[in-house]
C-alpha cells in the first residue's frame, strides 16, 4: 500500500488518546512501511498536550501538533492535512467510539474512489445530538445534494491530492461538507462504508452546543455561495488557458 498519514485531532481527550494511539499504531504498521500518525493538541486544557508529547518521544512516526487556542474541529483537522506527507490522509477521532482496524473497509474502496466516508449504522449518541445529526445531513443533501449518508461521521479517507483543488475555511461543523462537496463538485469520486461506533465514555462532545449548532447552520449557505463562486472562476481559469 501506499503512503499513510493518520490526524488524530484532540480536544481534552485525556482518558483516551493514548490507548487510540497505541491502537492505531500496530494497525498501520501492518498495512505500510511509509506512514506517520498526526496528534493535534487542540488547545486543551487537560493533560492532552503532556500525553500527547511523551507519545510523540517514545513511538516512532508520531508527531504532535500543538495550537492555542482551541480552533476547534476543522482547524484542528487543518493544521494536521498540513503537517501530512504521505499520499492518503485518514482522519480519527481521539474519543474512542470508532475501530481503527476498520480501515481495511475503508482502503477497499479506493480503486473505484477517491474519498471513503465511514458511516455509523448503529449511531451511539444521545437522542438529541442523532435528532441533530438528522436535521443536518437534511439540510446539507438540501444544499449540495446526495454525498453521503453521514456527512459527519469522523472516520473518513481521501487521497492527499484533494487539498490542491479543494479550498477548506471552516473550523467548525461545516468542515466535513466543505471537504466532501468541493471535492465532488470537482469530479472526485465518493464512497462509503459502514463502521463501527461505540457509547463515548469520557471527555466532552460540544457538537449539541446550541451556539456551535447556530453557527454551522448559518455557515452552510455561506459555504453554498463560495462554492459557486469558485466554481465559476474556476471554469474562466480553464476557458483563458484553452485560449
Amino acid at each position: 500500500m501506499t503512503g499513510l498519514s493518520v490526524v488524530i485531532p484532540a480536544h481534552n481527550e485525556e482518558a483516551t488518546i493514548e490507548s487510540v494511539v497505541e491502537e492505531i499504531v500496530p494497525v498501520v504498521q501492518q498495512l505500510c512501511k511509509d506512514y506517520e500518525i498526526i496528534l493535534v493538541n487542540d488547545g486543551s486544557t487537560d493533560r492532552t498536550g503532556e500525553i500527547g508529547r511523551s507519545l510523540a518521544q517514545r513511538i516512532p512516526n508520531v508527531q504532535l501538533v500543538e495550537h492555542f487556542p482551541n480552533r476547534h474541529y476543522g482547524g484542528a483537522l487543518k493544521a494536521g492535512f498540513t503537517k501530512a506527507t504521505k499520499e492518503l490522509i485518514a482522519f480519527f477521532p481521539a474519543d474512542k467510539q470508532f475501530v481503527f482496524s476498520e480501515i481495511d473497509r475503508l482502503l477497499a474502496e479506493l480503486p473505484s474512489a477517491d474519498i471513503i466516508s465511514g458511516y455509523r449504522a448503529h449511531r451511539q449518541d444521545n437522542l438529541i445530538r442523532r435528532f441533530n445529526g438528522f436535521g443536518w445531513n437534511t439540510v446539507v443533501r438540501m444544499l449540495f445534494g446526495y454525498l453521503c449518508r453521514d456527512i459527519d461521521c469522523g472516520f473518513k479517507l481521501f487521497r492527499r491530492e484533494i487539498l490542491e483543488h479543494v479550498k477548506l475555511v471552516s473550523d467548525g461543523a461545516p468542515f466535513d461538507t466543505e471537504l466532501l462537496a468541493g471535492a465532488k463538485a470537482r469530479g472526485y469520486r465518493i464512497a462509503e462504508v459502514k463502521v463501527t461506533h461505540l457509547p463515548r465514555t469520557a471527555g466532552k462532545s460540544t457538537g449539541a452546543d446550541f451556539k456551535v449548532i447556530t453557527r454551522a447552520f448559518c455557515d452552510l449557505p455561506r459555504f453554498r455561495l463560495r462554492l459557486n463562486q469558485e466554481l465559476r472562476e474556476e471554469k474562466q481559469a480553464r476557458a483563458i488557458l484553452k485560449h
